[in-house]
């Protein structure tokens, strides 16, 4: 049969798989690709699932499905690596940090430089070898057996309450394992990796957007570490590291308590924080950044709550009423307006309002006209007292560029974000991306309308501004709040699905709604929200929020 790759006709033998057409059409790069997707569906190579006349396209680390590709073989080859090394230990793949994956081993003593590069050279040999990544879809009793023979718990838990009958297992020189999305055909696709110490663990690095697909330069981040350190033990106190621990409450009906416990860590988390500002009688500008959908909106509005249960006022200000008028906004390379640049807002004025209110002066704060793209000047002057406390709410919050005019003492710089505390299993950690995607895609529907296809044309825009400019600031902050709630995902879920189911196969995010289907049915559906506060920051997305 015929096919067309790249706008060109190829001839497909019978019984050929989508690995055999690549090494046709790419005799000499061939190991660039990691996958395919046919007619907009994501394939792995080893598919034979395609017919006359369909479009096939070859992705590679580029691709953002490609470069999910890779990182799961690259985890895969490290773990089975570290079983060589360590005679079967248990490794775990942590969370995001330090520009790669925070992973640790269940070993008795700590990871020296020298067990690091015999890891780094048994992974090595693993992928000099090319050896080849077996693909089986089995019945689920028969991946109990084999991840019980490997003393896998979490992978059993996931798999009671698995809702297929059978389930796809990757297997590699003779271990089996299990991953939300597919893997390379062989370990030879993998060409870049490092490792570095990280105590307790160890971070894996593979190349990345940010850095032209290279390998990053290794960057610190040790607050962050610590919040996601809380985290796990916010997961201790719950009991609820895994999914499958999660699915377990909903099925016992103990989850209400689970969540009540969950919103009540949040809270106390808050009350530490105002009254951490409250303490320290300098500070009188409070600046709050994240990213999208990190629930900056909530936690600013409980936040000035508890700062006034410490008898301080409160005033918000917005950041948006400080973008220059629209004909100076600067524009990006394909010369659309840059809204997203710290340069499209008027920092001097910004600042000198700010020092005239810390100094009791009345001040006229403008009103940005988005329909008109200028400044107007309709509100009431005003004027804050000695106990008042300044809130700002923005994508350049932790950046000192925005408040340069401002002495430190009298800042108080907070970064939230939706580090979830919770993964699929020791070897499937969860995207803080991909929570705040499903996040923002509930949110856009419920309170702007927007269909699920328009959130996800903008939110590579969204992930690109969060990397230019909140990331790289985030060791700034005096705080680092966590956002995210253990429990979410099972609320979230049937929000989000029907949204998903929108998309039809025409749609170039079809491979985007498969992914995000297959991740969503790792988790039981929670129907009950009887136990969800109206103050929650859940509600900002999904309704029902007293703070709306």
């Amino acid at each position: 049969m015929k096919v067309v790759v790249n706008n060109e006709i190829i001839e497909v033998k019978d019984n050929e798989s989508l690995y055999d057409l690549l090494k046709k059409v790419h005799k000499d790069d061939y190991f660039k690709y990691l996958g395919a997707k046919v007619n907009n569906k994501l394939k792995d190579l080893y598919s034979k699932d395609f017919k006359e006349n369909d479009k096939i396209e070859f992705i590679d680390i580029q691709d953002p499905d490609g470069h999910r590709i890779y990182v799961r073989t690259l985890t895969l080859i490290y773990i089975k690596a570290c079983k060589e090394v360590f005679n079967d230990i248990d490794v775990s793949i942590n969370y995001s940090l330090n520009k790669g994956l925070y992973t640790e081993l269940q070993y008795k003593h700590l990871i020296s430089k020298k067990h690091l590069k015999i890891i780094k050279d048994k992974m090595q040999e693993i992928i000099n070898d090319q050896k080849p990544i077996n693909t089986y879809y089995v019945p689920i009793d028969k991946a109990k057996e084999i991840f019980s023979s490997q003393g896998m718990v979490d992978k059993i838990e996931v798999l009671n309450y698995w809702e297929k009958d059978s389930i796809r297992i990757y297997e590699l020189d003779g271990y089996y394992d299990t991953y939300y999305g597919y893997l390379a055909p062989n370990t030879g696709f993998i060409n870049k990796f490092d490792l570095r110490l990280f105590y307790p663990g160890m971070i894996l690095n593979f190349p990345t957007r940010e850095n032209n697909f290279e390998l990053p330069e290794y960057i610190e981040q040790k607050k962050l570490s610590k919040v996601f350190k809380e985290a796990e033990d916010w997961g201790e106190i719950m009991d609820v590291a895994y999914v499958g621990a999660l699915n377990k409450k909903i099925v016992n009906n103990t989850i209400n308590d689970m969540i009540r416990v969950n919103e009540a860590l949040h809270e106390k988390k808050i009350a530490y924080i105002a009254d951490e500002i409250t303490a320290d009688k300098n500070i009188k500008i409070v600046l709050i950044a994240g990213p999208s959908s990190s629930g900056k909106t909530t936690f600013a509005q409980r936040l000035s709550i508890q700062l006034r249960v410490n008898g301080k006022k409160t005033y918000a200000i917005s950041l948006d009423d400080y973008f220059v008028d629209r004909h100076l906004t600067p524009k990006d390379e394909n010369g659309d307006y840059d809204f997203e640049t710290i340069e499209a807002l008027d920092l001097e004025l910004f600042n000198d309002n700010l020092m005239d209110l810390v100094a009791g002066e009345a001040v006229q704060i403008p009103v940005y006209n988005f329909l008109n793209g200028c400044r107007e000047y309709t509100r009431d002057p005003v004027k804050l007292t000695k106990d008042h406390i300044i809130i700002v709410e923005g994508i350049h919050g932790l950046n000192d560029e925005l408040t340069k005019n401002i002495p430190e003492a009298n800042k108080f710089k907070i970064y939230i974000s939706a580090l979830t505390q919770l993964n699929i299993d020791r070897h499937n950690r969860i995207s803080t991306s991909d929570l705040r995607l499903l996040r923002r895609i509930v949110r856009d529907h419920t309170y702007r309308g927007n269909s699920v296809v328009k959130t996800m044309e903008l939110w590579d825009n969204v992930v690109r501004g969060t990397e230019k400019y909140i990331f790289p600031y985030q060791e700034n902050a005096d705080v680092i709040f966590n956002s995210a709630l253990v429990y979410e995902l099972g609320v979230i879920r049937k929000y989000a699905e029907p949204l998903l189911n929108e998309i039809d196969e025409s749609s170039k995010f079809y491979s985007e709604r498969q992914r995000l289907l297959k991740f969503l049915s790792y988790f039981l559906t929670i129907e009950d929200e009887s136990a969800i506060p109206n103050t929650s920051i859940l509600r900002e997305f999904i309704g029902g929020s007293c703070f709306n």
